[in-house]
């Protein structure tokens, strides 16, 4: 029990943490710091794979494969925005080319 609530109290604060430190970067600077994170995203994807391999109930395997979902979604996001931003300083003569 007191296990649960220490997560759940670590879970918190990081999500405050997190909101707190992004809401003061620069909207100029989200995606340059979007793209530079993009190895989180794959951390995140590991952890979530590895809390769905030793899964036991039907709830945790439920809640580990949408976490895997979520983050695979991140991790594949972060690098389509990479790639949009990346193109926008392409030389006009370069973008048709891949």
């Amino acid at each position: 029990m007191i296990e649960g609530i220490a997560a759940l109290y670590i879970f918190m604060l990081a999500g405050f943490t997190g909101f707190e430190i992004i809401s003061r970067v620069p909207v100029i600077l989200h995606t340059p710091l979007m793209s530079g994170s993009n190895f989180v995203h794959g951390i995140v994807l590991v952890g979530a794979m590895f809390a769905l391999g030793i899964a036991d109930t039907p709830a945790e395997q439920i809640i580990g494969f949408i976490a895997v979902l979520l983050g695979a979604g991140n991790a594949v996001g972060g690098y389509v925005v990479t790639e949009r931003m990346l193109e926008m300083f392409r030389p006009s003569s370069d973008k048709g080319e891949g």
